[in-house]
């Protein structure tokens, strides 16, 4: 069992976060980071993320692995067929690694290779499923494996998507199909996350709250162009524009959003991009100004 699976069966608040393999071979400074968010429940390592092309998330995963640390594979579908991605999944099982999140990915012509063919062969519905047989020990013809891995696999999910209810239909199929946890994209609208909780508690699916740090109101106002399922509301987008310090503006944001995670979820998915040493600021317990209740 992953201390990922431990800490959410005993219920406990889980804090996660993620680092990107770099564009390169050079993986000391994702070492370095993934060493300083060591005491976290586990490390989220992306898989091209964005459809852009970095080094291999399986293989950072098994680094993080060789030094003691826990990290969760993302997986996608975008770059594999069926085949790759069983490969891919008994690999990590033999380099020690056993927690998944299954993605379908960003289609390539949204990245810096947009002339890639995705691929597709499955999505993150049925790559769950297919994850379910390797580790019942058979592959997805049927075949036996000589043995079978062990995996922990979590899956993603966007609260603020619409329409709702054709979102929350693909969530309880990933529920079905194997999803053991859930974790969000990022959430900034703490009444559409408590709605959205108010029907994700009949799936007894962990849910993880995703937060992203918004660095200032330009990137706010791009992932609202740009990020399907992701909404920021205009009223933070303006507290942005009016902060001295726009950053600390968005630490302020994010710990907010933390204080509304822990009266309705079973954790956090933490996403600084680069601002790692802001985290314990983020995970506060000061009284939220978003918060209206609790859940």
């Amino acid at each position: 069992m992953t201390r990922l699976q431990q800490r959410l069966g005993a219920g406990e608040f889980v804090v996660t976060a993620e680092i990107a393999p770099p564009k390169g071979t050079d993986v000391a400074a994702a070492l370095e980071t993934a060493d300083n968010l060591a005491d976290l429940a586990a490390i989220n390592v992306t898989d091209n993320q964005g459809a852009n092309m970095r080094l291999s998330a399986l293989v950072l995963s098994a680094l993080l692995v060789r030094e003691g640390l826990e990290p969760v594979l993302q997986i996608t579908c975008r770059d594999r067929n069926r085949m790759a991605l069983q490969s891919d999944l008994l690999g990590a099982a033999a380099l020690g690694i056993k927690n998944l999140l299954v993605l379908s990915g960003d289609h390539a012509r949204f990245g810096d290779h947009p002339e890639a063919r995705s691929v597709f062969d499955l999505d993150s519905v049925q790559l769950l499923g297919a994850v379910a047989d390797l580790v019942a020990g058979r592959d997805m013809a049927g075949k036996q494996l000589q043995q079978a891995p062990e995996f922990f696999a979590g899956a993603a999910v966007a609260p603020e998507a619409e329409p709702f209810e054709l979102m929350f239909q693909k969530t309880a199929k990933k529920a079905a199909a194997g999803a053991r946890f859930f974790q969000t994209q990022a959430v900034f609208d703490p009444e559409r996350f408590k709605f959205f909780m108010a029907s994700a508690r009949e799936l007894e699916v962990p849910v993880l709250c995703g937060i992203l740090l918004l660095k200032n109101a330009g990137m706010a106002r791009y992932l609202n162009r740009n990020i399907p399922g992701v909404k920021v509301p205009e009223f933070l987008i303006e507290r942005l524009d009016a902060a001295r310090n726009p950053l600390d503006e968005g630490v302020a944001i994010a710990r907010e959003m933390v204080a509304v995670a822990r009266d309705c979820c079973q954790g956090v998915h933490l996403m600084t991009l680069g601002h790692e040493e802001r985290i314990a600021e983020i995970l506060g317990h000061e009284v939220s100004t978003l918060e209206e209740g609790t859940c």
